[in-house]
Parts: structure tokens; sequence; C-alpha cells
């Protein structure tokens, strides 16, 4: 009997070429030849529709769900949790490992633009069905793959000899890289950094690549293709979206607003000020000032409360998740406001002073900046070229 999954690969090949997304023909065959459907487990997750309150539910391979998302061009949530689903009905908060959308890992992997013979580091190995696509494309003596979750490591190594390939896999965090079997030729991620490793840079030999998720928490995280020069920095752009779970380490802490902002706190103030937070609530989260503000004012995060009258009015609050708080009461027809802040950072000057550099550069779109990383872990945001560094 034919395997009905080897046309519905062939299917998903032909929709992301026919999209305009997959235009590399090595990339094509191997996406044709590795079942996608052997790498995810036999339990994996959605949200709960039927409860409506954001939780994540248990899907089964007997589910029809589980079936199509194989081979839909749709993200599957593969562990919640870290593995321990936080409720005690068995379901879960928050997506902690996940087979990335197809089109996206089409996206990256042509990012990369690997050659034969090439050595790839992945961080991430996850199910490791993109580890298969990169030893099925290179050859397994070129591929290592590091996973910090011991039990999705051992399920991603079952699942890619049960595939016959054998890449080198290796238990452990990826911030640190694999040493060993440096240097690289391209480093990619599969998992989202806000501060670039240096490891990711010190193990990648000079004119390599390094394609990673870029987040800033504030800003769409975005695919961030960096090209490291001969003294040890990186340097590149972003490319488009590419929304992806984060390192571990570098996590955004959970919760909303009220559980960051405590107005009767003891050292809050009350003041005026002529800081208008409203260009900061209506920024395009893809933009440039949403991604100069993601950089030039770490971990920061807004909700707007408009009033119900229809007035203009709002009340926003600003909070970086760490302890810094500021609450505006905005009104369209005055040039300052009441506001209140506590903590250590003065957020409305940070970001007032952001919006400015922002201005000041010519107010450019998220496809004009830039980012030059170095191994020592400094990131400098530039428009156009390293040259011109956004003050």
């Amino acid at each position: 009997m034919a395997d009905p999954h080897i046309e519905r690969r062939a299917a998903l090949a032909a929709l992301l070429a026919e999209r305009g997304i997959l235009t590399d023909p090595a990339w094509r065959q191997a996406l044709e030849r590795v079942p996608r459907h052997d790498f995810l487990p036999d339990t994996v997750w959605g949200e709960d529709l039927d409860a409506g309150d954001g939780r994540l539910v248990a899907v089964a391979r007997s589910h029809l769900n589980w079936s199509r998302w194989a081979y839909d061009d749709v993200s599957v949530i593969t562990q919640v949790d870290d593995g321990r689903p936080c409720y005690p009905d068995g379901r879960g908060e928050r997506a902690t490992s996940s087979a990335s959308q197809p089109s996206l890992v089409v996206e990256m992997l042509q990012a990369l633009d690997v050659s034969e013979g090439m050595s790839v580091l992945e961080i991430g190995t996850a199910t490791g069905y993109n580890c298969a696509l990169l030893c099925e494309r290179l050859g397994d003596e070129h591929v290592t793959s590091i996973e910090i979750d011991p039990a999705l490591a051992e399920r991603a190594r079952r699942n890619l000899a049960a595939a016959g390939y054998k890449p080198c896999l290796v238990v452990g965090d990826g911030v640190g890289g694999v040493p060993s079997r440096a240097l690289y030729d391209r480093v990619l991620a599969t998992v989202a950094a806000h501060d670039i490793p240096g490891a990711w840079i010190s193990q990648t030999r000079p004119g390599g690549v390094i394609v990673t998720p870029w987040a800033t928490g504030f800003a769409t995280t975005g695919l961030l293709r960096l090209t490291v020069d001969d003294t040890g920095t990186a340097h590149g752009q972003v490319s488009g979206d590419a929304p992806f779970m984060w390192l571990r380490d570098q996590r955004v802490p959970a919760g909303g607003w009220r559980d960051y902002v405590d107005e009767g706190a003891p050292g809050a103030v009350e003041y005026r000020t002529t800081f208008n937070p409203m260009p900061v609530c209506d920024a395009d989260p893809a933009g440039g000032l949403a991604l100069v503000l993601g950089v030039l004012v770490p971990h920061l995060s807004t909700v707007r409360y408009p009033a119900a009258d229809d007035s203009g009015e709002a009340t926003v609050y600003l909070y970086d998740r760490r302890g810094s708080w500021a609450l505006v009461e905005y009104v369209p027809a005055d040039s300052d406001y009441e506001a209140h802040r506590g903590g250590p950072r003065d957020l409305c000057a940070e970001i007032d002073r952001a919006h400015r550099v922002w201005e000041a550069a010519g107010r450019p779109g998220r496809d004009r900046l830039g980012v030059s990383v170095t191994v020592g872990g400094d990131q400098r945001l530039w428009v156009d070229t390293p040259h011109t560094p956004v003050a």
C-alpha cells in the first residue's frame, strides 16, 4: 500500500513553492523526503476552544487535528510548561516546544545559504524534524544539534534514528553552543534570543552566518541574519517575522500588568509629565519604532485602557516586569499629564529618549534597521549600515 504521507509532503512543498517561499530545489527535495508526521509525539497541544479560556489541551494522535496539522502550514505545540502541565485538569498554560511552521522553517533554512560540505550547529533540536532536513541536505556528519531538555533530546534522538539520520546530538544549554565541534560555517537557532549569545559568534568561522529569531519582548520577533566578520563581530538585519519560543534563561516572565504595577507601594510618586504615551501605544509591533523601543528600553511592556466615553482619554501603564513601572493619564487636549511611577527606572524618560532617537534617525522602518553584536554581548542598533549607529 502506498504511503499517503508521501503525497502530503509533496503537496506541502508544492504549496510553499507556489507561494514563492520555497525557491531552492535542494531544500524542496529535503522537504519531500523527510516525514514530518514521524517527528510529532503521540500527544500534541492546541487551544481549548470549548472552554475558551486560552489554556492548552492535549490532542491525541487519533484526533483529526493531529493528522491535519502534520502537513498543514502551521506550527504544532509539542510540549507545554516544560513537560509538566501546570493545571490540575492536565491542561497547560505556556507552549514550551513546538514543530515550527513549515513555511518559516523553509525561510530559515534558505537564509542559511548553505553549500555542500558546510557544517551547521542547530540550537534547539526539539522534535528533530528541522535537524533531519539539515541532515538530508548536508549529510549527518556535518550537522550538530543541541537541546536543553533531556526528554525532548531523547525523543528527537529516537525520531532521527528511526528516520535513518545520525547527526551529532548534544544535551545541554544552547546558549553555550557546542565548542568541541567548532568552528561552524552556519549556526541556526530555533529559539528566540533577546541577547545574542557570544558563544554563537565565537564558534562561527569568519564569513559564517548565524540565523536566529531576535526578540525584544516589545516588538514582533524578527528573523535576524548575521554575518561574522574577521574581528569577531556579527552584523545583520531583520528579514521578516519569526514567532518562536524564547531561550529558557531569556524568557519574558509570565503575568499581566497587575502582577508588576503596585500604585500603593512605598516609594511610588505622583508627578506631571510632558511625555505623550500614545505614539508608543500606537506603534506598529513590526515597525521601526517598536524595534528601537524594544532595544533601547529593555523589557518594556504597555497596556492602554481607553475611556468609555469616546473622549480619547486613556490610562496607560508602562512596566518592565522587574520592579519599574509608570502610569500616565492621557488627555488629548493637555500638553502635560498626571503620572505615577515606581521602581528604579524612569520608564517615561527612557521611552521619550528612544522615540526622539528614532525620529532623529529619520523614522526608519524595520527594514532599514540592523544590529551589530560582539562576542562580549554588546549589541548596537544601526540604520542602513553598521557605520550609522542609532545614538
